[in-house]
């Protein structure tokens, strides 16, 4: 029923708190995202979960080298986690976390319909266990250097009392049903290996655990909790609302798509598919198992050390160029390496040569020969006609290449549009164009046509970045028509005429290699050595300002005159402030805690010769002082009325 109402399920794995989170879980996430966005743009009703995998051996271990019980380890890294997706621009429906009080419950009562079927049952396990996958082995999988197949680190034996889940009762029936739905596992070739791995024969699953206690606790039985991978596959229903919203869990199970790694796939289209037959439920229409991302040592991890932080790439490159670079330097469901020379080389020929370019030149020549403003385009010529229908042909392309998860192939696409947009202004050459007599309703008609398809550029950008389709609306001289346009807002001609376009800088500016290596090798020095030095001096000790260097902060008075939120930002408040007989005007990260209307006529603290900043395109001059903590923010007041512009001492 759920799908007669076109909703769109998808879910990303959820990720273990243990782990450092890298550039490879960024590309799963990112992916998920887009593919998300891509299906709200055409009109489902979508839903996109991911979250953080919180129980288990692997957890406890990590914990108590912290010095710090489990759940307050996993709190302080799970923040890690948001702060990063956040940074991403990464719009996840909801976020859960194995150890919300409503997913244990429903997990327990998960096990004991299982146990009351008869399909699970109480044993003895011996065997090779590896701690960080959570995952056991046989003696053949591991060889004889005892080393866990996926992650390559040394297994651990293990024997004690368990509940076995009868995987091998289902075993026929699942195989029959991959046979039967070609598209449940993709890509081909990861279908086909968990084909012959199920044809090899599956054994009984060990689903409980004695030697630790970090996890859920099966119902029946104090002694044990329930293997890690039984509770953290459940997420993916436990959601949604299984056994406590019947509504919501109708309306989007089964998920439209899993996108997970090629290494957890065997859990994905074997453990997690078995569950659901047991519990009578239907199998997620999709699993799509995509590479790794690797760097020049192979694949990323913690233990290896060869990890790229994606919160340091944005902050060198900005969000929209990784993200770019994710969905398009590599093929979905191969494996491909990451590598700074490539990613700067994407930006400089993609984003700042193709895209940048077009957008600036294309401004200018409008303000150059149309006072920005926007002309209405007259008849079309041939070479028009050839733009427009390369547009509208990109649209189809795109349509079908994200439907199959070939991002690449829909950014190829898409590209190609940038460049034949191009060529078009070589073609028409319209600086001849405005230098003739008579030429100038031609000249409105190749202009428009540049601003149209970047419109269509901007509204075909918006699954895969964040910020430049709406830079690109500012810029073309309607923002909030790109904010508001869907996929159905892509037929030729939607551009609005008679309003003015907003030159800016270049939206990418090129990087040069060399520079770049050179910065950041001085600024990892400096840190380097500001740690040295602040390790060396501070003696366990807080650091401590004298107090010259408090005098030298100039902390002032103002009134709020005005307010108001700027565009596009769900934190950020434009504030027009009155220090005495001088007006200010500063941007301030407390939307989400303050209206606007509020902040009218209230006083408040700030720093007012701090260096001016741009922040969101707007500039501002001086930072307001406030309080918080995790939930709560509250500006700082004087106790009683007194005149702007007094100094606070």
């Amino acid at each position: 029923m759920g799908k007669e109402n076109k909703t769109y399920y998808v879910t990303t794995p959820i990720y273990y708190p243990s782990d450092r989170l890298h550039i490879g879980h960024a590309y799963t996430t990112v992916a998920a995202d887009s593919i998300t966005r891509y299906k709200k743009m055409k009109g489902f009703d979508t839903m996109f979960l991911t979250g953080s995998d919180e129980h288990g051996q692997k957890i406890e271990r990590s914990a108590k080298d912290s010095d710090k019980e489990p759940k307050k380890y996993v709190d302080e890294i799970v923040e890690t986690f948001k702060e990063l997706w956040s940074s991403l621009g990464i719009e996840y429906d909801y976020f859960i976390r194995t150890t919300e009080e409503r997913h244990e419950k429903v997990v327990q009562e998960i096990f004991q319909k299982l146990y009351d079927k008869g399909d699970i049952y109480k044993g003895h396990y011996e065997g090779w266990y590896c701690t960080p996958d959570e995952t056991f082995w046989t003696e053949r999988q591991i060889g004889e250097d005892k080393v866990c197949p996926d992650c390559g680190r040394p297994v651990e034996w293990v024997e004690e009392e368990s509940y076995f889940f009868k995987m091998s009762k289902y075993a026929d029936r699942l195989l029959k049903h991959i046979k039967e739905n070609p598209e449940f596992i993709q890509p081909e070739s990861r279908k086909n290996e968990m084909i012959s791995f199920i044809e090899q024969g599956l054994d009984d699953l060990s689903v409980s655990r004695t030697t630790f206690d970090w996890g859920v606790q099966v119902p029946f039985d104090d002694d044990h909790v329930i293997y890690v991978w039984i509770d953290a596959l459940s997420n993916y229903i436990t959601a949604i609302g299984y056994e406590t919203d019947e509504n919501n869990f109708n309306k989007y199970w089964p998920a439209d798509l899993h996108i997970v790694g090629k290494d957890i796939l065997r859990f994905h289209t074997i453990i997690w598919p078995i569950i659901l037959m047991a519990l009578d439920l239907p199998l997620p229409k999709q699993v799509f198992g995509h590479g790794w991302l690797l760097s020049d040592s192979g694949k990323m991890s913690k233990s290896r050390g060869n990890v790229v932080d994606p919160m340091e790439l944005i902050e060198d490159f900005g969000v929209d160029p990784i993200r770019y670079y994710l969905l398009r330097e590599v093929p979905f469901g191969t494996d491909g390496t990451y590598s700074t020379e490539a990613l700067i080389q994407r930006i400089n020929s993609d984003l700042a040569n193709d895209l940048g370019n077009l957008l600036n030149r294309t401004v200018s020549m409008v303000e150059q020969y149309f006072d920005g403003v926007i002309p209405e385009p007259a008849e079309y010529e041939d070479v028009d006609q050839d733009l427009k229908n390369k547009g509208l042909k990109t649209v189809q392309e795109i349509e079908k290449y994200m439907d199959d998860l070939k991002y690449t192939n829909a950014l190829e696409e898409l590209w190609n549009f940038v460049r034949r947009t191009n060529k078009y202004i070589d073609q028409t050459q319209p600086w001849i164009l405005g230098r003739e007599e008579g030429k100038e309703e031609r000249l409105g008609t190749v202009l428009y046509n540049l601003l149209e398809s970047l419109r269509m550029i901007a509204v075909m950008l918006k699954p895969f970045m964040v910020e430049t389709p709406y830079e690109i609306g500012r810029q073309i001289g309607d923002q909030i028509q790109i904010k508001e346009a869907d996929w159905s807002n892509l037929s030729w001609g939607e551009l609005k005429t008679n309003i003015e376009v907003q030159k800016a800088k270049p939206i990418f500016p090129r990087i040069d290699v060399e520079e770049y290596y050179d910065k950041k090798e001085d600024k990892n020095q400096k840190e380097e050595k500001e740690k040295t030095m602040t390790n060396e001096n501070s003696n366990n000790k807080e650091d401590l300002v004298n107090f010259n260097t408090f005098q030298k902060l100039d902390l002032r008075v103002a009134e709020i005159k005005e307010a108001e939120r700027i565009e596009d930002s769900n934190k950020l408040i434009k504030l027009q402030v009155e220090l005495k007989d001088e007006s200010r005007q500063l941007v301030a990260g407390i939307a989400k805690h303050y209206e606007t209307d509020e902040l009218i006529g209230k006083e408040i603290v700030i720093v007012a010769n701090l260096e001016p900043a741009e922040i969101f395109g707007v500039k501002s001059n001086g930072m307001i002082l406030a309080a918080s903590n995790e939930d709560e923010l509250t500006l700082i007041t004087p106790e009683k009325a007194i005149a702007s512009g007094s100094k606070v001492k």
